[in-house]
């Protein structure tokens, strides 16, 4: 089996920077612990307003900020800050801009209210991280997406970004929020928030309607190739599965075991689909 050795890490929340939640805390262990396995990852996550910037050492990585991202015909600047969690020797970049991110917090303000434009924040970190990734000019072989303010990078990927070189062969990983508050609805303008390049909102039609932001979790396991599970959920489980995707539970006494495992599996069955030379063929000029 021909192993994954570049691991994008799109990471809703990661401690030390966001504590206090279930998917903060394994992000933090899960990213070190396949980092320990041989691989090179890349991390990106939200720069919510509530990470201190001086406590955790961020600062502005000029050459890849300034860029404009237009989202449902807005403009919003793009800018990147980078820090390290020294302990586990990983460099984290995070998405920001003083729109989206500057004083506001995940999904609700500090009185419980959700903010109306949570849509348009989850497209500008996907379309974010994903310019940055293609300034780096890395080439990861699989995005492993985690929690619902990720869930449009596998959309974008798939149909907005598919003849990028950074991201041609990547295979979509997605890790589903499974705690969020019900009944929070999905803006007006959700089909023009989708509209970028080649995607839209026609490339979900097959998922029926979609209304409040808990399908941003099955927007992101339909667009993705597998899906990992922080914890066992029949509920996403049997979604998951009815979609037809692979499905995997983490084990907290090996962390990065499942991971790796989907990793590999996804990434052989690119090696597979590539045409073979033909050795017959070679020194031969036409």
């Amino acid at each position: 089996m021909e192993k994954a050795k570049r691991i994008l890490f799109l990471a809703q929340e990661i401690e030390p920077y966001v504590t206090g939640t279930a998917l903060s805390s394994i992000s933090r262990n899960l990213i070190p612990a396949v980092q320990e396995t041989g691989r090179e990852v890349r991390t990106f996550t939200p720069k919510w307003g509530n990470i201190n910037e001086r406590r955790n050492q961020l600062h502005e990585v000029i050459r890849l900020s300034g860029m404009n991202l237009i989202i449902d015909d807005t403009d919003h600047q793009l800018i990147i800050k980078v820090a390290s969690i020294n302990a586990a020797r990983i460099q984290v970049y995070f998405i920001d801009n003083d729109d989206f991110m500057k004083n506001r917090l995940l999904i609700a303000d500090d009185k419980g209210k959700p903010y109306k434009d949570n849509v348009e924040r989850a497209m500008f970190f996907a379309r974010g991280s994903l310019e940055t990734v293609k300034k780096l000019r890395w080439v990861p072989e699989v995005v492993h997406c985690q929690g619902f303010m990720t869930s449009l990078a596998p959309f974008l990927i798939k149909l907005a970004y598919y003849d990028e070189p950074s991201f041609r062969e990547s295979k979509m990983v997605y890790t589903p929020t499974t705690d969020l508050p019900a009944n929070i609805p999905l803006p007006k303008n959700f089909d023009g928030i989708l509209s970028y390049r080649e995607a839209g909102r026609d490339a979900l039609v097959t998922l029926g309607e979609l209304n409040t932001l808990e399908d941003l979790n099955r927007v992101g396991m339909f667009m993705s190739d597998g899906v990992i599970l922080n914890e066992p959920n029949e509920q996403y489980e049997r979604m998951a599965r009815e979609m037809g995707k692979p499905v995997a539970v983490l084990d907290t006494e090996n962390i990065a075991a499942e991971p790796t495992k989907m990793y590999d599996m996804l990434w052989d069955e690119v090696i597979k689909r590539r045409p073979k030379k033909d050795d017959d063929d070679e020194g031969f000029l036409f």
